[in-house]
Parts: structure tokens; C-alpha cells; sequence
């Protein structure tokens, strides 16, 4: 009989804890009588359900919903809604995909309380990830659903999904709605699985060109990321969350993250107002305020001193109380962590978490241990360095989220989904349309390019001419198609194409064995192709680099094929802009082609073949030497580049790209040419292909405001249209501008429009400008 009472307390204190009554009811009352008192509470309780509690009601306004389920959860609850688990932690995993479900680690992690999010889960299908869902809405007491948090930079990151070119190459695109057509098929493959939140996109702007994540982001100009950035966000999250092909954006690092000091990961940036305002935290604000992004990743870094995970300033200041932001705030893995043990900004982990949640931080991102997630929390609360206030505000964020997502109401995914649009034959369509808009003929002497049509063998040269790399934060198990195996597929038997590895930092035989094969290739050869870049070694996330050269073997290779005296194309297959001063100046023709993603392959032979015009825009400056960075196209009045050792001059410029065919600029009109500092006005320019193939130009809108109360850049690019024109045809092109494109910061920090002389300029690239005028604002 002991223990059978002993088993009913047990069972009477569980009860109790999902009623939340006091245990001091208990005491001198026969168990019997509180059991029997329970079941008729439980009685009521669950009719009460069927009525539904208000935030169980999809009827009711959002923040009605999240008001009374916060007014319901105890701490413990609210702290988990705060906290990220592993994928492996709640399935068994052996590789990057959890390819079975266990009831048993579920409910380990989950228990009854439910947790914030799943990272690093990537379920091989929704059965899994509905699995999961289901335990958390069903077998917990208030039934708060999961986010399932991945990667997807420029694909979904789980195996077998479409992989896009890197988020660099789509800028080159200057394409936007080639960019939210991505964001479509991303988020359209991603929440097949399940998963409700991408982590992307980067809108940092890498003036460092050593930093190794740069090939993660749009380019270096806050106008052109601003535009490919919104596009993203809107691709990713769709026409409405709770359908089954939108998915959270979460753009990152906010803020400033991509000018770390001496170009490394996550080291300091020391900037101030101004310019942070005027052009970085600019990109961030157009994909809060208009794609609507409802997440966002704290950067590393520190600005100013502070901590991004611990700046009031940043984190809600600007982004909720000027931006309007509604979503939650994630930390960068171990971004929290770091304020305590890198930092040195806080004494203990307690500490460290009220500073970032007071900040307005929401979500850990692995930084610490679960246990010790709970108990600091608890700490933080105890002795007040937290109010219940805080937590609950940061609490809302996260709960306000899965409530737009509708996951309360509609939380599971049509497993039968996934067979209808995964890695489907139109996203990988677009995934080719989107490496050939983002290939950029950089240098064409004597028209080596396209590969003339007498031509009888090619040599193919360079060990990454066949690379599979598909660029980073890609599904590592997936390859795409390489240069040289897409040069075969569109060649067919057109002409011969032998290849020669010629270099590798990754072979015991001699350099000069390899070395000599290319060369003795090349000789029999008509023409040579020589794949020149970086490999998976020294580039991608903290793989920065302290200089930007080409290694000693592939210098030596392309040396040695260019005294052939053969014509040599020179395709560049990298991550950033690198200083290759004397393959610019020697070799013909160059085209750079980043990492095209599964189809870069096929779209490099397509160009190189002349099936498609090239047209994409470099979205980054290429400096001559490490010395010269930083080195931008926006560049204020005395920032000079003047050295005893060096060019002041850039390799290739920002927005440069060729084409196989001219384009010419004419009759360039501001209409109307003077307007009130509110006003607008409309500037359009004709273009004409004078060439003899179709091709696409990318016309570039260019300002300088001429005298300001602030120093401005010298040129600014404001606007940009992407067109096609057929041999002989001309199109006008118009640009809408008013206060947005001419606003600055002004001495009093306020965001306006001054009175004066605007430059305009119209043209090819930002240092091939083919027409000018002035507007005058009053």
C-alpha cells in the first residue's frame, strides 16, 4: 500500500506541476482526496481546452495570442523558448541528415515544456521533422511548437537539394528578380523538410577583400546589396508565412561585421555613426522595412567597444524602435559566449545573458550548455540583473514568430511535398540562368572569346578545372558540375578537349612533371583554357587570408602556357577578388565566374562557347596589391591611393563586365532638371546595340552630391536596370530619384535632403561613365 501511494504522490506532484497548483495545498490532506480533487480539475481543465485558451485561437490578433500564452508559462518554459538545441541531441544522427525519429531523445529534450528551435536537424524528410512537431504540440502542456533552424545561403543545405551560385555570383547578376526567384525555390525546398528559418542572407559589405566570407555576400555597395538583399528576404518569406513555401529570412551579421580589422573573422570594427548609418546598417534596415525580415543574427564583433550581442543601441534602438523590427534577434554561434570569455565585458554567464537579453537579444545559438542556459537565467532573475519584463519581451519575440509562421494552428508539412518540388527540373532551370547572368568577361583582347567555330582541340588546365566545390554553407555530400565536365557536355564532338592537371598542392608527383604535361598539352593544342582561383582551403568562414595572389604553382602554370604563344583564356574560380596583376596585364581574355553552384559547369561552357552573352557586373572592386585595401568604388574626396610602390588605380572595377557585343549611351534627360528638396524626378538615357549579337547590358545610375555639410562619396551608385537588346535595337531607360537617392546624414544626424548641384552619371561600370548631367535640388 506504501507504495502504491508513493506512485499516486508521484503521479499527483506531475499532475500538479502541469496545473501549476502550489504544493502547500498538499500538506495534511489525504493523497486520495487530492488525487480525486485533480481528476476533477483535469476534467475541467480539459474541457476548457476544447474550448480552446485564447492563444489557441486563430481568430484572435497575433500579439492577443502571445499576450495570454506568456501570462501562462512558468520560467522554465520561458527560458527553453530561448534556447537552440542540436539536431542530435533530439534524433540519432550519423551524418549531416537525421534520417530516423526517436520518441525516446524527443521527449528526453523536450519533456513537457517544449523548446525555442532545432539547428544542424536537417531532416530527411517532413516525416521526421513532423514527428518532432508533433510531440512538441501534442505531448507538452501548452503545446508550443518548434523551429526547425537551417543553413541556405544559396540553396537549402540538406543533401540532394538545388544548389544556387553563391550569393556573390548572384549579386554579379545585378538581377533582382533573379534573386527572389531563388529565395523562392530555397524556401520552397526548405519547408518541404519542415524547416521554417533560414539563416541568411549576409548583407554584410566586405571591403576587405582578405576576410573569408565574402563570397557569402552581396558585394560591397550598400545599394546594390540593399536591392539584393530585400529580394532575398521576400523570396525566402513569400506571399504569407503560414504557407507551405515560405520560410523566416534571418539576415546577418548585424552589424558592420564586414570590415573586421586586418580582414579577420570576427575581430573589431571601428567606425563611427555616420558612416555605419550612411552605409551599412542601411542594407539591414531596407530588408527589415521593406522585405519584412523577421529575423536577425548578432554579429560576432564588437563596434565601438561594445559587443554587438550587448548594444541597446543597435539591437533595439535602431532596429526595433527606428526600424519597426517584430521579429527575434539570434546570437552568431557562440557570439554570447564570447562577451564573457573573449570580450572580457562580462563576469560570469548570468552576467553575460542579462547584458545580451536586456540588450534585445533573444535566442542562444549553442553558447552554453543547456543546464547552465536555465540556471544563469534563474540567477540573472534572482538578483535582479533581469526583470521578469525582459524575459517575457524577449520571450514574445520568439512565440510571435511561430505564431505568423502558423504553426500553432497548422504545424505539421504534407510529407508528399517534398517529391513535388525538391530539386525540381525548374529550380534547376533557374539554377543555370542564375550562373550565366553571373559570369563577367573581364578582358577580351583580340576576340579570343567566344571559342571561335575553326578550332579543332582545346586543352583544359588546372586541377580546378575539376572541382565539384559548390561554394560555402552548400550540402558538402552534393557536387555540381565542373568547368571541365561542362565544357564536354556542351561541346559534344565539336572538337577535341584534352585535360592536364598541371599543378596541386594535394599530389606527391613532382610540380614540374605536372607542369611540363600542361605545357606539352597545350602546344598540340588550339586554344587553352586555364583554371586559376582558390580551393576549399583558403576560403569560406575563417579562411581569411593575408594576401590575395595566386599560389607560386599556379603562377608558374600560367606562365608557362602563355610562353606557348598559344591564345589563353584565363577563368577565374574563386571566392573574392584577387590581385592578379600579371594575368591581367598578359593573358587575353579572363572571365570570372566565382562558384556557379551545381550548374556553374555548364554555364562557364555556354559563355566560353558564345551559347550565352556574357553580362554579369563585378559587385566588388578588385585591388592591384593587399597594400591598396581597403579599396572601394565609393570612396570619399581624400581617400587617396597614392604610394611610392604602387598604381592609384584599381585592377578591375566595380560594376565593370564586357560583353561580346557594344552597347552605345546617348540623349541622357532630368526631367524635370531642378526640384524642391521633397521632390522627384525622372533621369533616362538611351542605349543602343551596336554590336552584331543580342546581348544584355546592365546601365548603371551614378550620384555625386557636389557640395554637402558632410563629406560624401565621389560617386554613389543610385540606381540600375538590367535590359536586353537585340543586334541593332535601342531601348530608353528610365530611373525614378528622389529623396532616398539623395538624402545624407547631416551634422545633426538627421536623415535629409540638402539643398544644391547633384552629379549624374550614366554608364557601363563605375569608372566607365558615357554620360553626364547635373540636377539642381531647392
Amino acid at each position: 500500500m506504501d507504495g502504491f501511494v508513493r506512485t499516486k504522490n508521484h503521479s499527483i506532484r506531475k499532475l500538479m506541476t502541469h496545473t501549476k497548483m502550489p504544493t502547500k495545498h498538499l500538506t495534511g490532506i489525504s493523497p486520495y482526496a487530492v488525487l480525486l480533487g485533480l481528476i476533477l480539475f483535469s476534467s475541467c481543465n480539459e474541457k476548457q481546452k476544447d474550448n480552446k485558451y485564447p492563444y489557441q485561437n486563430p481568430a484572435l490578433p497575433v500579439e492577443e495570442r502571445v499576450s495570454d500564452i506568456i501570462g501562462r508559462m512558468t520560467v522554465e518554459e520561458k527560458v527553453l523558448q530561448l534556447d537552440m538545441f542540436w539536431g542530435k541531441e533530439v534524433t540519432p544522427m550519423t551524418g549531416h541528415e537525421a534520417t530516423e525519429y526517436s520518441e525516446e531523445q524527443t521527449a528526453k529534450i523536450l519533456g513537457t515544456t517544449s523548446i525555442g528551435s532545432i539547428h544542424d536537424l536537417y531532416p530527411i524528410s517532413a516525416e521526421i521533422s513532423n514527428k518532432v512537431q508533433r510531440y512538441a504540440v501534442e505531448k507538452t502542456r501548452l503545446g508550443i511548437p518548434v523551429l526547425f533552424i537551417e543553413e541556405g545561403l544559396h540553396g537549402y543545405s540538406g543533401k540532394g537539394s538545388t544548389s544556387f551560385p553563391i550569393p556573390l555570383h548572384l549579386a554579379s547578376s545585378w538581377d533582382t528578380a533573379l534573386v527572389y526567384n531563388v529565395g523562392r525555390a530555397i524556401a520552397t525546398e526548405s519547408r518541404a523538410h519542415g524547416v521554417t528559418m533560414i539563416l541568411g542572407p549576409v548583407l554584410c559589405l566586405p571591403r576587405d577583400p582578405r576576410w573569408g566570407r565574402v563570397e557569402e555576400t552581396y558585394g560591397e555597395d550598400p545599394y546594390l546589396a540593399s536591392l539584393q538583399g530585400v529580394a532575398m528576404v521576400k523570396g525566402l518569406q513569400g506571399s504569407d508565412l503560414k504557407n507551405p513555401d515560405a520560410v523566416i529570412a534571418e539576415p546577418k551579421h548585424f552589424a558592420v561585421h564586414g570590415i573586421p580589422e586586418a580582414g579577420s573573422n570576427t575581430s573589431p570594427v571601428n567606425i563611427g555613426e555616420r558612416e555605419a548609418r550612411s552605409s551599412f546598417l542601411c542594407v539591414f534596415e531596407k530588408a527589415v522595412k521593406e522585405g519584412g525580415a523577421l529575423g536577425m543574427m548578432a554579429a560576432y564583433s564588437e563596434i565601438d567597444g561594445i559587443p554587438c550581442v550587448d548594444n541597446e543601441w543597435l539591437l533595439t534602438d535602431i532596429l526595433r524602435k527606428e526600424w519597426g523590427f517584430k521579429g527575434f534577434v539570434l546570437s552568431d554561434l557562440g557570439a554570447v559566449k564570447m562577451s564573457l570569455e573573449n570580450h572580457k565585458v562580462a563576469s560570469d554567464i548570468s552576467d553575460a545573458l542579462a547584458q545580451s537579453i536586456k540588450a534585445g537579444m533573444n535566442m542562444q545559438f549553442y553558447d552554453f550548455e543547456h543546464d547552465q542556459f536555465m540556471e544563469a537565467f534563474k540567477q540573472a532573475l534572482n538578483n535582479k540583473s533581469l526583470s521578469t519584463a525582459d524575459l517575457d519581451r524577449a520571450v514574445s519575440d520568439v512565440l510571435r514568430v511561430k505564431f505568423l509562421l502558423g504553426l500553432f494552428d497548422h504545424p505539421y508539412i504534407d510529407p508528399s511535398l517534398t517529391a513535388k518540388v525538391f530539386h525540381s527540373e525548374e529550380n534547376k532551370s533557374l539554377a543555370l540562368r542564375a550562373a550565366q547572368e553571373g559570369i563577367c568577361l573581364l578582358k577580351n583582347d583580340r576576340d579570343v572569346l567566344p571559342l571561335k567555330k575553326n578550332i579543332h582541340s582545346v586543352a583544359v588546365i588546372g586541377s580546378l578545372a575539376t572541382s565539384t566545390y559548390l561554394g560555402g554553407y552548400a550540402n558538402t555530400e552534393d557536387v555540381g558540375v565542373s568547368i571541365l565536365e561542362g565544357l564536354k557536355q556542351r561541346a559534344g564532338n565539336s572538337f577535341t578537349i584534352n585535360y592536364e592537371q598541371g599543378s596541386s598542392s594535394n599530389t606527391a608527383q613532382p610540380q614540374s612533371v605536372l607542369l611540363q604535361g600542361a605545357v606539352n598539352l597545350v602546344r598540340k593544342s588550339d586554344v587553352a583554357i586555364v583554371v586559376l582561383g582558390e580551393d576549399l582551403s583558403v576560403v569560406g568562414e575563417g579562411k581569411d587570408r593575408a594576401n590575395l595572389e595566386l599560389d607560386e604553382n599556379q603562377m608558374n602554370l600560367i606562365k608557362a602556357v602563355y610562353a606557348t604563344g598559344k591564345p589563353v583564356v584565363a577563368v577565374l574560380f574563386n571566392g573574392r577578388p584577387m590581385t592578379i596583376n600579371w594575368v591581367a596585364k598578359n593573358i587575353p581574355a579572363i572571365i570570372e565566374t566565382w562558384f556557379g553552384g551545381e550548374m556553374g559547369g555548364l554555364a562557364i561552357a555556354d559563355v566560353l562557347l558564345g551559347n550565352v552573352n556574357p553580362s554579369g557586373k563585378l559587385p566588388m572592386t578588385f585591388p592591384r596589391s593587399v597594400g591598396q585595401i581597403p579599396f572601394y568604388y565609393n570612396r570619399k574626396p581624400t581617400s587617396h591611393h597614392r604610394y611610392v610602390d604602387e598604381s592609384d588605380t584599381p585592377l578591375f572595377t566595380f560594376g565593370l563586365g564586357l560583353s561580346y557585343t557594344q552597347f552605345e549611351y546617348s540623349n541622357l534627360q532630368i526631367s524635370p532638371a531642378r526640384i524642391p528638396v521633397n521632390g522627384n524626378t525622372t533621369i533616362s538615357v538611351e542605349i543602343k546595340n551596336t554590336g552584331k549579337v543580342e546581348g544584355n547590358e546592365v546601365v548603371q545610375l551614378y550620384i555625386h552630391d557636389a557640395i554637402s555639410s558632410v563629406t560624401t562619396p565621389v560617386k554613389a551608385l543610385k540606381g540600375f536596370s538590367r535590359i536586353a537588346l537585340k543586334s541593332g535595337e535601342s531601348k530608353t531607360v528610365r530611373f525614378a530619384v528622389g529623396p532616398e537617392e539623395l538624402s545624407l546624414w547631416n551634422r545633426q544626424m538627421k536623415h535629409v535632403v540638402e539643398p544644391g548641384t547633384f552629379e549624374v552619371m550614366i554608364g557601363s561600370a563605375s569608372e566607365d561613365i558615357r554620360q553626364k548631367n547635373s540636377l539642381i535640388v531647392n
